[in-house]
C-alpha cells in the first residue's frame, strides 16, 4: 500500500523565534535558514543576529511589560520560544522577586509573544508551536524549585493549547537536562564540573544544542504531523533510566 505523499516536498515556512542570538537559539536559527525557511526572530539584542537575506530582526523582551508595539508577519507557520533561567537555589533562599522573574521569562514572556502571534498562526494551514520546559519539571531534582515551578506552568500550557487549537495549530513541548549552552556555563565552567554533570547522566554527556535545534526544526515541520500535546524528553536518560 503506498503511503500518503502529503509535504513529502519540503516547503519554505516562515518562522516566529523568541531568543535566537545564543545556545539552542542560535542553532535552530543557523538550521532553519539551512533548510530554506524565514526566520523572524524577536529578542533583546537583534544586532547580534547574523546577516541574512530571509532573517528579519524584532526587539522583544520577555521581562518589558505587555502591550509593548511588535511588528509580527502576516501569516506564521511556526512558534518557538527559547528565553528562560537557571536559577538553582535552597528553597529558603530563594526571594518572592526571583520566583517572579523565571515565571516573568520562562512563562509570562511566551505568553504575551504567543497571543500576538496566535492571528497570524491561526492563518497557516499547519501551524505548529514548540515550547521549551525542563528534566526538574518532572524529575524531583534538589534546588530546582523556582525553574521547576515555572517550566510546570509551561507544559501545563502546552496541553491546554494542544486541546484548545486542534486541529489547525499543533502544540508541542521539549524538556532537555544540561546543555552546553551560554545559559548553563556557570555549571559547566571546568573540567570537573563538565565531568560530574555528564556522569549524572546515563549516556554520560550533556546536551548538545545543535540536536536541540534539530528537534525543534522536526517538530516545526510535516514529519511531526501527528505530534500534538507532547513534552519531549532530551535528557539523556535523565528522567526515566537508572543504572545500577
Amino acid at each position: 500500500m503506498e503511503m500518503p505523499t502529503h509535504n513529502q516536498t519540503p516547503m519554505s515556512k516562515s518562522i516566529l523565534i523568541a531568543g535566537g542570538t545564543s545556545g539552542i537559539g542560535a542553532q535552530t536559527v543557523t538550521a532553519l535558514l539551512a533548510e530554506g525557511h524565514t526566520v523572524h526572530c524577536a529578542c533583546r539584542s537583534p544586532e547580534k543576529l547574523p546577516q541574512h537575506s530571509r532573517l528579519h530582526p524584532l526587539t522583544f523582551d520577555a521581562t518589558a511589560e505587555p502591550g509593548l508595539p511588535l511588528i509580527l508577519p502576516d501569516e506564521v507557520d511556526g512558534f518557538v520560544y527559547f528565553p528562560g533561567t537557571i536559577t538553582l537555589k535552597p528553597f529558603g533562599r530563594i526571594t518572592p522577586e526571583e520566583f517572579l522573574k523565571d515565571f516573568q521569562i520562562n512563562f509570562l514572556g511566551a505568553v504575551q509573544l504567543l497571543q500576538k502571534a496566535l492571528p497570524s498562526l491561526r492563518k497557516s494551514p499547519e501551524a505548529s508551536i514548540v515550547l521549551f520546559s525542563t528534566v526538574a519539571v518532572q524529575t524531583g531534582l534538589p534546588f530546582h524549585a523556582s525553574i521547576a515551578a515555572a517550566k510546570g506552568a509551561v507544559e501545563g500550557l502546552t496541553r491546554s493549547l494542544a486541546a484548545e487549537l486542534a486541529p489547525r495549530v499543533r502544540v508541542n513541548c521539549i524538556a532537555p537536562s544540561l546543555t552546553d549552552t551560554a545559559l548553563a556555563a556557570h555549571l559547566l565552567s571546568n573540567d570537573d564540573k563538565r565531568k560530574s554533570s555528564a556522569e549524572r547522566h546515563p549516556l554520560k554527556r550533556i546536551g548538545d544544542p545543535r540536536e536541540l535545534a534539530a528537534l525543534v526544526s522536526f517538530l516545526l515541520g510535516s514529519q511531526s504531523h501527528f505530534m500534538t500535546g507532547n513534552v519531549i524528553k532530551a535528557d539523556g536518560g535523565l528522567s526515566s533510566v537508572k543504572l545500577f
